[in-house]
């Protein structure tokens, strides 16, 4: 081993930096090995470790790497045309993997080092899993939900299988937990946009939802669990699913539950976001545009109500939506978390360290022992967010990924 190569050992010195719940706003030195942070010293000692024949990386800003807690790596956010995106859910799955891949390399290269991928029926996540493993792929590392469950006839069809009685969820949680990091829950359908509210009842009673958490915490698993509205919400959080997808029309008494059992909650602004901005993509009535806002302005009430409330929350776009990039709309989800009131270092908490440590990363933070999953930047994020759009550098699973 040459510990002279750059790719196995290097120095880096940050003006200044965030570990993923600590911003320190003086210089720091941190030592990495063979993709791991093995030292973090105050000050700029650049010229000393030179002088040892370390390589030097500098930069203004040090971040963990991001994640978005919420994609569908499969589907292609950037089409806008209905017909455009309906043909391609119909190409095959060769070329709906490469796709994915494309997703998964746009993330890395924003700075996103992993991504939650919330479901598709392919299997493609698990498949894009698997290659981002390898070292250099030039994808985000990725944590998948495979395919999730759902009631016969309603929603969820792209990313979920169909179950019945209670001897069908368990025998269907019980498989899918063979191979899924952790289990989608389809509770509800969609937002009815031109009404302004979710119409439908939930897929699922009390019961049943309970049943799909019991069996996949008994495989080891966590339930996301997509769902809107109030009929939803109290199913979802009466169950104790480990994390709220979406949860538009959230209440108080929800998330005091959510904060009681430690619910995590992504509230995935960018889809509702995209389509109030660009009416004209859907053909949207004014009405259905003034449903839109009132439904965005008590969404990012309720996060900042969650977030004084100490609720968990985390970033997720739902990116492959209609109009959500993969990798470019965290950066949009993070400034709708900032429009609401939240603290910079809340917001970067909930991109970086929140989901790992929901996820349950052994080192959820940027210390000494954990893997270099990082992103340098020219500026501070405190000083303006929109630094973290051009990474100067990005490193995931301790491998140099930008520039490549």
């Amino acid at each position: 081993m040459n510990l002279q190569d750059p790719g196995v050992r290097f120095a880096l010195v940050a003006d200044e930096w965030f570990d993923g719940e600590r911003h320190v706003r003086e210089p720091a030195t941190m030592k990495i090995v063979e993709g791991r942070l093995v030292g973090v010293m105050a000050g700029d000692h650049a010229q000393t470790l030179a002088a040892q024949g370390w390589p030097i990386e500098r930069g203004a800003f040090l971040m963990p790497g991001l994640v978005d807690a919420h994609v569908h790596l499969f589907l292609d956010g950037a089409p806008t045309d209905q017909k455009l995106r309906s043909e391609h859910l119909k190409q095959p799955v060769g070329l709906l993997t490469e796709a994915a891949r494309r997703s998964a390399r746009q993330a890395l290269a924003c700075g996103v080092t992993l991504v939650r991928d919330a479901g598709d029926r392919h299997g493609i996540n698990h498949a894009i899993r698997a290659e981002a493993l390898v070292d250099g792929s030039g994808l985000a590392q990725v944590r998948s939900a495979g395919l999730g469950v759902k009631r016969a006839k309603r929603y969820g069809a792209f990313m979920a299988t169909d179950v019945s009685d209670d001897d069908s969820i368990r025998a269907s949680v019980r498989e899918l937990a063979r191979d899924n990091d952790e289990i989608k829950l389809i509770l509800t359908g969609i937002i009815d946009f031109d009404a302004g509210a979710v119409t439908d009842e939930p897929q699922f009673t009390l019961a049943a939802a309970r049943v799909v958490v019991e069996t996949a915490h008994a495989c080891g698993r966590k339930v996301m669990a997509h769902c809107s509205g109030a009929a939803g919400l109290a199913v979802a959080a009466g169950a104790g699913v480990d994390a709220i997808e979406h949860g538009f029309f959230m209440d108080r008494a929800t998330l005091a539950l959510m904060r009681d059992r430690d619910l995590a909650w992504t509230p995935t602004f960018c889809p509702v976001h995209f389509q109030w901005a660009h009416p004209d993509a859907v053909g949207w009535s004014a009405q259905t545009v003034g449903h839109l806002r009132r439904i965005l302005d008590a969404h990012a009430e309720h996060l900042r109500l969650a977030h004084e409330m100490g609720v968990r929350l985390l970033v997720g776009t739902d990116a492959g939506s209609m109009g959500v990039e993969h990798g470019l709309a965290v950066f949009d989800e993070i400034e709708r978390f900032a429009e609401a009131g939240l603290p910079t270092a809340a917001v970067l908490r909930a991109a970086t360290s929140a989901p790992r440590r929901h996820f349950g990363a052994p080192q959820p933070l940027l210390v000494a022992g954990a893997p270099f999953d990082a992103v340098l930047l020219a500026a501070s994020p405190f000083a303006d967010l929109a630094a973290l759009r051009q990474p100067l550098r990005v490193w995931s699973n301790g491998c140099l990924a930008l520039p490549r």
